[in-house]
């Protein structure tokens, strides 16, 4: 082989390993999120599986080439397949709880993708021809390393971005097949091994359910069955219903979205206000209502033109803003009648950046002073978990008393619309006791 080669195959190696990697943890956000105590982990393995590669990998004795031809042939299989939407899909489908699905896809797809590629630098650095071992580290690291770098940008930045997540596991896995064709040579059973590969590429990233597919999440649009809705579709973010629109005159939406509109247009009587809503879904907060002015921002800039497209099948009302929650009403001076919190990026995981105290206290920054926050929760029903209670504590924390209202009471887990008003920061409440009853006094004080 060739320098060229070697340093290529190197390149491919580094670009695949951390394309495998950024890949599992996209795919990973639908079914356990994207905080902080799923990617540390999803990292930490990776890094362990790519350590122990490099131990194997420095133990090979002989027949370099064809042992690094071997694993990336296996590892483009595994990528191929194991790192496809469906199969990750399927895995966390079948496999119950979502824990131990975690753990069956990171130990049965992205580790063995990490060992097999590991072992490539400390294998194919005993074929180069430089005279000093540091010179060979030092130059096979490098192109790893560049192609680690370029993997992180691509993928995320443009491939996803514009093409899907499908399209960037097919290049992964198109890339490691012609690392294998580069080692192995351009012979009959290796180019027959790789046409067999990219078929099997194409069958396992096959979403003919999908209307699209970015860095940030997978959507759809499915029709579903309700006893109060006629002819209703879904809008679907990573395998969630985020929005639902029926047939209906005028058309009916999920049941959060109308007890808001209630709110906002019966009960507080808004008309020419600024609304702002944090988080899009179908855009059917401002849909068929033309009364007030709609600010809606989101992290992906796809969303927008996705649900006009194949949801509402007409242009969304309302200015869109692709921004993160949290640094839009940290640094916007405009000023709003209401904000709405909705930033679920799959059924029950908010960006854990958007659940703080600091957050809320943002939120009530883009708020006029006697402007309203309206935020849907996903607790259980009884609000009795850790979760729900500091949740909602936290956010009373900001605001000081706020509406709690359950709209499935009875169910595991509810949609719950908090309401809270713009005000001075709250104090601390008292306790009405036999010995220190002030009940009386507060009530007069109220009136």
């Amino acid at each position: 082989m060739t320098p060229r080669q070697l340093f290529l195959v190197v390149f491919i190696e580094g670009f695949c390993s951390l394309g495998a990697e950024v890949l599992a943890l996209r795919q990973l956000i639908p079914h356990v999120g994207s905080s902080i105590v799923v990617t540390a982990p999803t990292i930490g393995f990776f890094l362990l599986a790519l350590a122990l590669g490099y131990a194997s990998g420095g133990r090979i004795a002989s027949g370099y080439a064809a042992v690094v031809a071997r694993n990336f042939l296996m590892a483009g299989v595994l990528a191929a397949v194991g790192l496809a939407g469906n199969s990750v899909d399927a895995v966390f489908a079948h496999v119950q709880p979502a824990l131990l699905a975690y753990l069956v896809f990171v130990s049965g797809v992205l580790c063995p993708i990490a060992w097999l590629l590991g072992q490539t630098v400390p294998a194919l650095t005993n074929l180069m021809r430089h005279e000093r071992a540091g010179e060979k580290a030092g130059f096979a690291l490098y192109w790893s390393t560049l192609g680690s770098f370029l993997s992180a940008v691509s993928l995320s930045l443009l491939v996803m971005q514009w093409l899907g997540v499908s399209a960037a596991v097919a290049l992964v896995a198109a890339l490691l097949f012609a690392g294998y064709l580069i080692l192995a040579g351009l012979r009959l059973r290796p180019l027959a091994l790789v046409a067999a590969g990219l078929v099997a590429t194409l069958v396992a990233n096959q979403r003919l359910w999908v209307v699209g597919e970015t860095a940030y999440a997978t959507y759809a649009v499915e029709p579903v069955t309700l006893e109060w809705a006629k002819d209703a579709q879904a809008f679907k973010v990573n395998n969630s219903i985020s929005s639902l629109i029926d047939q209906s005159e005028p058309p009916r939406y999920t049941r959060y979205i109308r007890r808001m509109r209630a709110i906002l247009l019966d009960e507080l009587g808004f008309d020419g206000r600024e609304v702002l809503v944090l988080g899009a879904g179908g855009f059917t907060l401002s849909h068929d209502e033309p009364k007030n002015r709609y600010t809606y921002v989101d992290i992906d800039p796809a969303i927008r033109a996705l649900a006009e497209r194949h949801f509402l099948k007409e242009p969304a009302r309302g200015e869109f803003v692709a921004d993160d929650a949290r640094r839009y009403v940290r640094e916007t001076e405009r000023r709003f009648d209401a904000v709405v919190v909705d930033v679920y990026s799959a059924r029950m995981s908010i960006p854990a950046h958007l659940v703080t105290r600091e957050f809320w206290l943002a939120s009530k920054r883009a708020l006029q002073p006697d402007g309203v926050m309206l935020a849907n929760l996903i607790l259980d029903g009884r609000l009795e978990t850790p979760y729900a209670r500091n949740l909602l504590a936290t956010i009373e924390s900001a605001y000081g008393r706020c509406g709690v209202e359950v709209l499935h009471r009875g169910q595991s887990v509810s949609n719950v619309v908090v309401a809270c008003f713009n005000g001075p920061a709250p104090t601390p409440a008292g306790l009405y006791t036999d010995e220190r009853n002030r009940a009386d006094v507060d009530a007069i004080l109220a009136d």
